[in-house]
């Protein structure tokens, strides 16, 4: 078994321990994505709206060093990013960032073909943790997902926005909300550009 096949499957692993049906019943995704737009109609087969970014990317990533501190510092570095497509409706993100030489995040992207949403979960080599999943969709290009999680020991909105994701420069955004989503700081920004 190759590393990354090996990889998939203890990360898929975890994900089965960890969304457990409790954890699954206690929690839906109408809960997760509040306050927000309704979800998109049952017109819209989103199951390939993450397809474009499937290979490789040359990432420059820029983020807060203290969401909500008062202080402006930000750190920037430069990485890679590949997305591997695992089926319809199901795309693994790892990112690569200066020094380091494995991953240091995960993404793994899923859809549910029911409610026409996304579930966006990100694990960090930092302490293991998979979290309770970003939840939305795209409208107009502008995918944007939603979860309450705690930053700092405080429960907070966290919102990931993707923009221009089929042209060759995508945009990634993530940003706090400490009201409700009336006001957003931003806290990390991710610029893509394909690897020839």
């Amino acid at each position: 078994m190759t590393l990354g096949k090996y990889f998939i499957a203890l990360l898929f692993s975890a994900l089965v321990v960890i969304l457990s049906p409790t954890h699954l019943l206690s929690q839906t995704s109408s809960e997760i994505a509040k306050p927000g737009p309704p979800t998109a109609g049952a017109d819209h087969d989103g199951q390939h709206d993450f397809d474009s970014l499937v290979g490789p990317w040359k990432g420059h990533t820029k983020y807060r060093a203290d969401p909500f501190a008062g202080s402006d510092k930000w750190i920037e570095f430069d990485g890679t990013e590949t997305f591997q497509k695992l089926w319809d409706g199901a795309v693994l993100e790892l990112s690569k960032g200066g020094n380091t030489n494995g991953p240091v995040g995960l993404m793994l992207y899923t859809y549910n073909a029911q409610s026409h949403q996304w579930y966006v979960y990100f694990a960090s080599r930092k302490d293991g943790k998979v979290g309770l999943p970003n939840v939305g969709e795209f409208r107009n290009g502008r995918g944007e997902f939603l979860v309450q999680d705690t930053l700092n020991g405080k429960s907070l909105l966290n919102r990931y926005v993707w923009s221009q994701i089929a042209s060759s420069s995508p945009h990634f955004e993530e940003s706090w909300s400490s009201d409700g989503g009336r006001t957003w700081e931003l806290a990390r920004i991710v610029d893509l550009a394909r690897v020839k």
